[in-house]
């Protein structure tokens, strides 16, 4: 019986952990749509990207990237790049990285920013497009 009862155990807990997984990937999916769909609503209204600047943590210097797009968040510390993907924009900087730039990794976007944080820290992905295109088109993207 303790065979038959650890196993179902760890069934149940692979299944918990399967959806989870899949609840995150619709999650993220949904989040890129809205990316992208914002940029090119971005190019039409005619908002320019603008070079975008890595922050090192606890506010100890910045470097450059070779990004342009936009920034999510009013601290700097998300973006969107002018092709739609999502980046977090603070990182542990040397003294090279400040001096020759640093080459961010793209990220799976999140529907909230900064969720799980300080009270007044998250702002929902939605709401943090509408601050930078006022007027654009509610919702998400077509088919989403």
């Amino acid at each position: 019986m303790g065979d038959s009862w650890a196993q179902q155990r760890t069934e149940a807990a692979r299944l918990q952990a399967e959806r989870l997984r899949e609840r995150q990937d619709a999650e993220h999916a949904r989040a890129e749509a809205m990316l992208a769909r914002f940029v090119t609503e971005a190019r039409e209204a005619g908002l320019a990207p603008e070079p975008l600047v890595m922050r090192g943590y606890g506010g100890r210097g910045t470097a450059r990237t070779p990004l342009r797009g936009w920034y999510l968040r009013t601290d700097r510390t998300a973006a969107v790049s002018d092709d739609g993907a999502f980046y977090v924009m603070t990182a542990p900087l040397s003294l090279l990285d400040r001096l020759r730039g640093v080459r961010p990794e793209p990220r799976r976007p999140p529907l909230v920013l900064g969720a799980g944080g300080k009270d007044g820290d998250s702002i929902e992905l939605s709401a943090a497009l509408d601050r930078l295109l006022p007027g654009r088109r509610p919702g998400t993207a077509p088919g989403v």
